[in-house]
C-alpha cells in the first residue's frame, strides 16, 4: 500500500485477511463521502462531534452515528449492517476467526485515547480508592462505605452491560478478570450511569472521562496499594500517570481505507484533534 497521511497517528494491522485488495489510490471527494459508524457509547460523543463538524465543512456529506456497545458494532460490521464499527476495547480473537470465515479483510484505526472516572454520589465523603478496593466493592466482597472510610451506608453499584466494550475493560484491567457481584446494576448507556448515581447517595460506577459532570464525584485512584492517587483528566491520563486509560478504536473493511480516508485525515489533522480534547478525550500522540 502506498504511504498514507494517517500512518502519522494510527496502527494499522491486518485482522482477518481474506486476500490482498487493490487499492484506489486516489480519495473520494470529501463532500461525497457517506458511511454508518455505529457501536461504542465511549466513543459516541467523540465520533458526533467529528461528524458534525465535517459534515458543516463538507455540505454534502453524511456521516450518520449510531450508539449501541462495542459488540453490537462489531457485529453490525460483522454482517454488513455498518460501514465502521466504534469500540472501546480491541476486537476479540472470535471476532477475528468470524470475520476471517467471512473472508473479510479488517483495519483498526486509534482515533484517541480515554479514562475511566470511577464516581460516586456529590455527598458521598470518600475521596480516594485504591484498585484493590474497587475490585472488592464491584465483586460484592464490600458492601458498605463504612469499610472504605465512608459512612454507615450500602453500596449500590452500578457498570454498563456485558455487551459494552467498557465493561470488558473495567473487569479485565479494575477487577483483575474477576466477575462483576450478582447485585451490579447493569445499565444500557452511560448516561443512564450518570444519571442514577446523581440520583443515589450510595451509589458508584464507572464513566468515560467525556461524561464526566458536576452532577456526580470522581474519586483519585491508587494503582501502588494507596501510595499514590490520581484524578482522572485529559492531562493525567495522556502523561499515563492516571491508571485507567485505554485507546479508542474504529474497525472498518480494509478495501474502503481509501473511500474513508477523507475522514479520517480530518480526525489526524489539528483542528480534529482540538475536538478531541474539546470533547474531553485524550489527543493522540502525533509527533
Amino acid at each position: 500500500m502506498t504511504k498514507s497521511i494517517f500512518t502519522l497517528f494510527i496502527s494499522l494491522f491486518i485482522i482477518s485477511c481474506g486476500g490482498s485488495k487493490d487499492k484506489n489510490k486516489n480519495s473520494d471527494n470529501q463532500s461525497k463521502l457517506s458511511v454508518l459508524i455505529k457501536g461504542s457509547d465511549t466513543v459516541l460523543p467523540l465520533a458526533q462531534k467529528f461528524a458534525e463538524v465535517y459534515m458543516k465543512n463538507n455540505p454534502g456529506a453524511n456521516v450518520t452515528i449510531i450508539g449501541g456497545g462495542s459488540g453490537v458494532g462489531i457485529a453490525a460490521l460483522m454482517d454488513g449492517t455498518t460501514d465502521i464499527a466504534m469500540s472501546s476495547r480491541p476486537i476479540k480473537a472470535d471476532e477475528k476467526i468470524k470475520l476471517s470465515k467471512m473472508n473479510k479483510e479488517v483495519t483498526e484505526l486509534i482515533i484517541a485515547n480515554d479514562a475511566l472516572s470511577v464516581v460516586v454520589h456529590n455527598s458521598n465523603p470518600v475521596s480516594e480508592l485504591t484498585r484493590e478496593q474497587l475490585e472488592e466493592i464491584f465483586t460484592g466482597k464490600i458492601s458498605n462505605w463504612k469499610d472504605v472510610g465512608g459512612k454507615d451506608l450500602k453500596i449500590i453499584y452500578y457498570s454498563r452491560e456485558t455487551s459494552s466494550g467498557t465493561y470488558e475493560f473495567f473487569r479485565d484491567h479494575v477487577l483483575n478478570k474477576k466477575n462483576f457481584g450478582n447485585k451490579a446494576l447493569l445499565m444500557p448507556a452511560t448516561g443512564a450511569i450518570v444519571q442514577s448515581i446523581s440520583q443515589t447517595e450510595g451509589a458508584i460506577g464507572y464513566i468515560g472521562l467525556a461524561y464526566d459532570t458536576k452532577d456526580v464525584k470522581p474519586l483519585k485512584i491508587s494503582y501502588d496499594q494507596g501510595k499514590t492517587f490520581v484524578m482522572p483528566s485529559i492531562d493525567s491520563a495522556r502523561d499515563k500517570s492516571y491508571p485507567i486509560s485505554r485507546p479508542l478504536y474504529f474497525y472498518f473493511e480494509t478495501k474502503l481505507l481509501e473511500k474513508y480516508a477523507p475522514f479520517f485525515d480530518y480526525m489526524k489533522s489539528d483542528e480534529g484533534q482540538s475536538l478531541v480534547r474539546e470533547v474531553g478525550y485524550v489527543p493522540l500522540q502525533t509527533s
